[in-house]
């Protein structure tokens, strides 16, 4: 029938978390982490946690941006709310925390993101990360998400 898993009442939550997490550790359809993202000349490298420009300069990236980063490219062609955000890179679930935190993160990481050259053409700050009045932020539509493959050779 399908089913690759039983839990019987009552349990507890970690332990339904654990079997959920076992289930995804064995399913193929579960997403690669997003290795290298490109617009234009400017590389982003999630994995070592830089940006490296079109002039040879390089911007190094904290953990939380990379994981900004990796997040919204998970989630490309679509809005990510910030309570989204919170959630999956805070774990704050709670809806009626009122913080500004992914804000600052998307403000330093578009910074880093314009440095370099002069953020003209090759990777301007706004092409990375668009704001969606009201929705959240998603990733700018010319970026490119490179695959393992793809990064490996650039």
């Amino acid at each position: 029938m399908g089913a690759d898993d039983y839990v019987i009442k009552p349990f507890s939550a970690r332990e339904l978390v654990a079997r959920v997490e076992a289930v995804l550790r064995r399913s193929p359809e579960r997403p690669v982490p997003v290795v290298r993202l490109r617009l234009g000349e400017v590389l982003v490298d999630c994995g070592r946690h830089e940006v490296r420009f079109a002039d040879g300069g390089r911007q190094s990236l904290s953990e939380m941006e990379a994981d900004l980063l990796q997040r919204l490219a998970a989630m490309k062609g679509r809005a990510v709310s910030r309570e989204e955000l919170l959630s999956a890179l805070w774990g704050i679930s709670d809806g009626r925390v009122e913080t500004r935190a992914i804000d600052m993160h998307i403000t330093r990481l578009r910074n880093k993101l314009a440095g370099g050259s002069a953020g003209g053409s090759d990777g301007g700050s706004g092409e990375w990360i668009a704001t969606v009045r009201g929705k959240g932020y998603m990733l700018g539509a010319a970026v490119e998400v490179l695959a393992e493959a793809e990064a490996s050779s650039s």
